[in-house]
C-alpha cells in the first residue's frame, strides 16, 4: 500500500470510530486526492477547529472555491456541524475527513466524479 492509500485508511477508520459514519470509500479516496500534498504535511493535514482563520480559509478555499457554494451563514454553521461531529475535544481533524463529511452535507459529491 501506498501511503496515500495508508491514510486513506486512517480516514475512514476515523469516519466510522468518531463521526459514526461509514465512509463511501470512492468517494473518501477522490477527496483526499483533491487535498493533493497537504496531507503528507502534519500541520496542514489537519484543520484546526478552534482557529477562527482556519475555519474561514476551509470556507472561502474549500466550500467556496471547490465546491461553488455561494457564501452564507449555512456554510459556517455546516463547519461547525463537521466539527463538533468529528469531536471537539479531538485534537487531529483530518482535512481529509471534514471536507468528505462537507462534501456529503452540500451534495456535493459530484464535484468529484
Amino acid at each position: 500500500m501506498s501511503k496515500r492509500d495508508d491514510l486513506i485508511a486512517v480516514y475512514a477508520d476515523d469516519l466510522k470510530k468518531k463521526c459514526g459514519m461509514t465512509p463511501d470509500m470512492a468517494l473518501l479516496t477522490k477527496v483526499t486526492i483533491g487535498c493533493g500534498p497537504s496531507i503528507y504535511n502534519k500541520d496542514a493535514a489537519t484543520v484546526a477547529g478552534s482557529q477562527k482563520s482556519e475555519l474561514e480559509t476551509v470556507k472561502a478555499n474549500f466550500l467556496m472555491k471547490k465546491l461553488g457554494l455561494a457564501d452564507s451563514p449555512a456554510l459556517m454553521e455546516a463547519i461547525d456541524k463537521a466539527i463538533e461531529t468529528y469531536g471537539r475535544s479531538e485534537r487531529s481533524k483530518y482535512r481529509a475527513v471534514i471536507y468528505y463529511m462537507l462534501t456529503k452535507h452540500f451534495k456535493k459529491e459530484s464535484v468529484y466524479k
